[in-house]
């Protein structure tokens, strides 16, 4: 299984790899970076591929090349629907390790709300059982948080992965599931050209620059922070509220309503083009730390629901290796590093007075400003690349198949054991179709929701009737 240079690993996005490139194209790169110097990577997205990476094989996967590609590897890493569209990859001898940074099926229930009722629930459906398709066949998982890690324990444990064999090789269960965070590059943020002072129209080299980080999606909530920064208009003047990036750089992801919803209020409240400015492009990847750099306060705002629990905002992550004090919303586990750290200030959701009295009161206390600046670029050295995908590297010093899955371990021999590691999952009952294989690729678990209207209740009828 092994090669003069380690093994040959492959790893799979579903988002575009090029200058543009959103949170798990990013996260999928920096893992291939870290593991090409010991192993033969290959790093493949199911979008378009137009990068260069020094040791690394980049590539466009598609329904030609790919069997070729899988049968090539011993150790597979993979984020979102891949396995489950792709059902055959899970029968491959290699080591298949699912990124569950992102609990998608969480995501979609805001994402998704302003379907009708019977595509929510398809769309509900089909994330839960792409997950758990990959739960049960996953020989290690990485995750983004502790908390994380406590949730997916729950879902493993349902899917019969929590079992005396994984128990005996590991009571912690840390060989099973591990905690590797989004991370940050060792090199600090240096700045090679203004990207908001004096280049976004109506933003002066002087004035007060609040950034909104990444893109606006359904489960953040800029509405609270727009109608705060109009009271913090009143007591700075000066206040520019820049969201960076309103265009998903996926072309298949759609417009978010939340976006448009942005937009007017901000039109309404007339303060764009005086407060409130939007750049509609998506920054470069090389380039986010000209627009990090000219920014005073970094900000994130979300709802009170359960996507909140579980969630790493990324951007938060840029704030911190760009020394910005951060403002966000209580609720998640970066609230909570905020607060305890001293890293600027945080208010409770759609609290709009309390957001304002945060957002002005480190505007105008410089020293305030600087203290929490100091504890971001501080705080910032924990969350290194290196640092947080450590746990994977640790496992790919030896990757193997996991116990409960590996063809020589002894199963039990009853009809309810069997069932519950049924062979057949309902993704890979449509999956055989080019047409949904298109859609996925192109638009992921959405985007195959809303064209497979009905196919999940086809699957479910037979399922039942034990077709």
């Amino acid at each position: 299984m092994s090669t003069p240079k380690g093994h040959r690993v492959l790893i799979v996005t579903g988002e575009p790899l090029g200058a543009r490139m959103a949170g798990p194209a990013i996260r999928a790169l920096e893992m291939a970076k870290l593991l090409a110097p010991t192993h033969q990577v290959m790093l493949g997205t199911m979008g378009a591929c137009d990068l260069a990476v020094d040791g690394v094989e980049t590539m466009h996967l598609s329904h030609q090349n790919l069997r070729q590609i899988v049968e090539g590897a011993d150790v597979i890493i993979f984020q979102g629907v891949f396995l489950s569209v792709h059902h055959w990859v899970g029968t491959s001898d290699a080591v298949i390790i699912p990124d569950i940074y992102d609990p998608f099926h969480l995501e979609t229930l805001e994402q998704e709300s302003d379907l009708p009722m019977p595509e929510r629930w398809e769309v509900s459906y089909m994330t839960v059982e792409s997950l758990n398709h990959q739960i049960r066949r996953g020989d290690f998982f990485v995750c983004a948080s502790e908390k994380q890690r406590d949730f997916w324990l729950g879902q493993l444990a349902g899917q019969g992965r929590i079992n005396p064999t994984t128990y005996d090789e590991d009571a912690s269960l840390r060989r099973l599931i591990d905690v590797a965070p989004f991370g940050l590059p060792e090199e600090p943020a240096t700045q090679q050209r203004h990207g908001i002072r004096g280049v976004v129209e109506g933003v002066g080299m002087d004035d007060k620059v609040i950034l909104w980080g990444g893109g606006v999606y359904n489960w953040f909530d800029p509405l609270t922070l727009i109608r705060a920064v109009a009271q913090v208009s009143a007591h700075v003047p000066d206040v520019r509220l820049v969201f960076m990036g309103m265009k998903h750089p996926n072309p298949d992801v759609p417009a978010m309503a939340m976006a448009n919803r942005a937009r007017e209020l901000a039109e309404e409240l007339g303060l764009t083009g005086r407060h409130v400015f939007f750049n509609e492009t998506w920054v470069p990847y090389a380039d986010r730390a000209d627009l990090l750099l000219d920014a005073d306060l970094g900000v994130s705002c979300h709802f009170d629901h359960i996507e909140t629990e579980f969630s790493f905002r990324t951007r938060i992550l840029d704030y911190l290796w760009a020394g910005l004090p951060i403002v966000c919303t209580q609720g998640d586990a970066f609230a909570e590093l905020v607060d305890s750290e001293g890293l600027g200030g945080t208010a409770a959701p759609e609290d709009v007075d309390g957001l304002a009295e945060v957002l002005t009161g480190l505007l105008l206390d410089d020293e305030a400003r600087q203290r929490a600046a100091q504890r971001s670029r501080e705080v910032s050295r924990r969350f290194v690349w290196r640092t947080s995908l450590a746990p994977l590297l640790r496992f790919m010093e030896d990757p193997r198949r996991a116990p409960d899955l590996h063809p020589d371990t002894p199963r039990p021999h009853t009809a309810a054991y069997a069932a519950q590691r049924g062979k057949r999952p309902a993704f890979g009952l449509v999956a055989d179709l080019s047409l949904v294989r298109t859609y996925l690729d192109q638009g992921g678990a959405g985007e195959l929701a809303r064209r497979m209207a009905g196919r999940v209740k086809r699957v479910a009828r037979e399922s039942v009737s034990g077709r």
